[in-house]
């Protein structure tokens, strides 16, 4: 099954390069791509390339993210984050537009979210969405 990737494990997989050994979320990214199941939206390519200091190093990383094809993002997915947010700001869950939108495009395509960010367990009770669980 195909599954998005939230920006954390991207992150988190980018910073592991420099490092001897991989974490379990990044060997389970590899997985994932191996498998062709890995999936992005534009958003998460945008926060994944927004703060790189170095022009080189987001040329790189830019090429690298190439080839991923962004999922595509419809008015309804915008919509529909847009009634997420106002559905769990009204219970005292907070959340960027960003991740709403994720959770809009995960729920439209049936796809679960590969996330460490903890407010996707808040959303997960109160929206129809998956979270990706890690193989062992």
């Amino acid at each position: 099954m195909k599954t998005l990737i939230d920006t954390c494990i991207w992150s988190e997989a980018l910073r592991h390069k420099k490092k001897r050994s991989l974490s379990g979320n990044t060997a389970e990214l590899i997985e994932l791509i191996k498998e062709a199941r890995a999936e992005i939206i534009g958003a998460i390519r945008q926060e994944i390339l927004s703060g790189i200091k170095s022009k080189k190093q987001f040329e790189e990383l830019r090429e690298q993210l190439k080839e991923f094809k962004d999922l595509e993002v419809i008015t309804s997915d915008y919509e529909k984050a847009a009634e997420n947010f106002n559905t769990l700001r009204s219970k005292g869950i907070q959340g960027s537009n960003t991740d709403f939108l994720i959770c809009a495009v995960a729920e439209r395509l049936g796809i679960p979210i590969y996330t460490t960010d903890k407010d996707f367990l808040s959303f997960a009770k109160h929206l129809p969405i998956q979270l990706y669980i890690p193989r062992p």
